[in-house]
């Protein structure tokens, strides 16, 4: 995987926007599971291309060390050598030539190192500034993936009590459909009417006593009546 289009995958996928896809979708939370899965994914493959970069960095770090290393022991070959062809010129001409040459090639291989670490940098300034941003970049789509994660708990969450309040409001209607006090209310009635019923014939049973006194009234009055009469009757003088 090429560094941009990493660049451009971890810069499309951190500007997701979760609410508005989250509002749009038929089913939020199968959505983002599936976006869940997809970053990991990503993820998982980007880490591998970043650390690949990175590895290829480091390389070149090594190299660009190693060829100044190189060059200065080259140098310090170099200089040896001249300090040689010094000391050699006024007795041995020609050995002080041979050394001096020597030098020569040590002075060029010095350069040819240099200019490998003189290369090098530019590259390696580029490669660094493409790492720390595929790093942050990384670090943006893991916040992405924890914001998803997020996201998706907080859903599952509300749905469950959306679902338990939805369940109260069921039994709520279901206790009005069948009022306690309503069923109350027939019984008093019928109490009520059972009470009414006993008083009628509590009523009903002390006409009926008044009448019999009454009647037994009427007994005694006719007896007094006959009593009277019959006094009238007796003859005068009867005892």
């Amino acid at each position: 995987m090429a560094q941009q289009s990493i660049l451009g995958r971890i810069a499309q996928l951190t500007r997701a926007n979760i609410n508005a896809l989250i509002d749009s979708a038929e089913d939020p939370e199968r959505m983002l599971d599936q976006m869940i899965r997809d970053f990991t994914a990503n993820i998982s493959e980007t880490e591998d291309a970043v650390a690949q970069s990175i590895g290829n960095l480091r390389m070149m770090e090594d190299d660009e060390r190693e060829a100044v290393e190189t060059a200065g022991e080259w140098g310090a070959k170099a200089a040896a050598a001249a300090a040689k062809a010094r000391e050699l010129r006024p007795t041995s001409p020609a050995e002080a030539d041979r050394f001096e040459n020597l030098a020569r090639v040590a002075l060029k291989r010095q350069i040819d190192f240099e200019n490998q670490a003189k290369d090098l940098r530019p590259t390696i300034a580029q490669q660094t500034e493409v790492v720390g941003k595929l790093k942050d970049g990384m670090a943006a789509m893991r916040g992405k993936l924890e914001e998803l994660r997020t996201k998706r708990d907080e859903l599952v969450s509300r749905a469950k009590i959306a679902e338990a309040q939805s369940q109260v409001h069921d039994a709520l209607r279901s206790v009005d459909m069948t009022d306690p006090t309503s069923e109350i209310g027939r019984f008093e009635d019928k109490i009520r009417r059972e009470e009414a019923k006993v008083a009628g014939q509590s009523e009903l049973a002390a006409s009926s006593l008044d009448a019999q006194f009454e009647s037994l009234d009427d007994v005694a009055e006719d007896a007094e009546v006959e009593a009277r009469l019959a006094a009238l009757n007796k003859p005068s003088g009867a005892s």
